[in-house]
């Protein structure tokens, strides 16, 4: 699944690469997203903006159909679509409300960004969601969840607003995140960390990369860390998502390793995710591995070094 770093990064290259641009085509596999857009045009917006939220990538489109103030209208009252009435002339008013494409990677989903009329590096009938401009089409490939929301819908989206504090958030709130951590008890803090509503943004990798790194033991109870533990977590879990978040400008069809280590080496970048069996890059220890939690995802650890708990 992809983890925070990747999906911010992927919300980065895509709002460079749209952000101001309009809209020339939008197309979907999914019939409830055709169906918005069948009734409210995506084609015809501009772009806003690209940003992502937790593991959730946002795009955001334009009102459309605003009228000027210069524009001739009938002194009658109209109706408009949400069944208030409003005089003619006066203030520009938008017809339709903006639009708002959320998705969500789950497992396997991913953008791709390509000039127009480049040829696709994945086939087309992996693809799920289009949307291009005039020199740049955003490919949404094997994208499991995606739905056309107005501003207002994204403000009760459950999903969305139970997450916990985003870890890349420019405003991250880390007496929020260590009290939702806190909260959660009884539950072994590598679980904790994969749980959205308690701190957005890590996934599985990072996860068993962060607590070797904080030399806390996966396993242990939140009940059971201190509260300079539980800091060193949030700390960690920060420096490493940032890391891994480059500056540079990336097509997102390229393949970009993680890299916790600091290591150059192509075969030496993580410290335990993925070596079970094998030797501790610090102590020489063997790094063990457990499936854990509800969907049984790999956790790895190094008896030795992580000791906290």
């Amino acid at each position: 699944m992809p983890e925070g770093d990747t999906i911010f990064r992927a919300a980065r290259t895509l709002h460079r690469a749209l952000a101001g641009k309009v809209v020339t085509r939008f197309e979907s596999v999914f019939p409830a997203l055709t169906r918005v857009a069948d009734d409210h045009p995506i084609v015809g917006r501009t772009i806003e903006s690209v940003a992502a939220r937790g593991k959730h990538l946002l795009m955001t489109f334009s009102a459309r159909g605003v009228r000027e103030e210069s524009e001739s209208v009938p002194a009658a009252k109209e109706t408009d679509r949400r069944g208030a009435t409003a005089s003619g002339g006066g203030a520009p008013r938008a017809v339709e409300d903006a639009l708002v494409l959320h998705t969500h990677m789950r497992m396997n989903g991913s953008w791709h960004i390509y000039p127009a009329g480049a040829r696709w590096q994945r086939p087309a009938r992996d693809m799920r969601v289009i949307v291009g401009t005039s020199d740049a089409v955003a490919v949404g490939f094997n994208v499991p969840i995606a739905d056309l929301l107005t501003p207002h819908q994204l403000a009760r989206h459950k999903e969305l607003q139970a997450l916990g504090p985003d870890v890349l958030d420019s405003a991250f709130d880390r007496g929020e995140a260590t009290r939702r951590i806190r909260a959660r008890e009884h539950d072994a803090i590598g679980d904790v960390l994969l749980n959205q509503r308690a701190i957005a943004g890590i996934g599985n990798v990072l996860k068993s990369e962060i607590l070797f790194i904080a030399g806390v033991d996966p396993f242990t109870p939140v009940a059971r860390l201190t509260d300079a533990d539980v800091d060193r977590v949030i700390d960690v879990a920060r420096e490493q998502l940032a890391a891994n978040v480059m500056d540079r400008l990336q097509t997102l069809h390229q393949s970009i390793g993680r890299r916790t280590t600091r290591s150059m080496h192509r075969g030496a970048k993580l410290w335990v995710y993925s070596r079970g069996g094998k030797p501790c890059r610090r102590c020489g220890a063997t790094i063990r591995s457990k499936k854990t939690g509800l969907d049984a995802r790999l956790t790895y650890w190094c008896p030795e070094c992580q000791r906290v708990g």
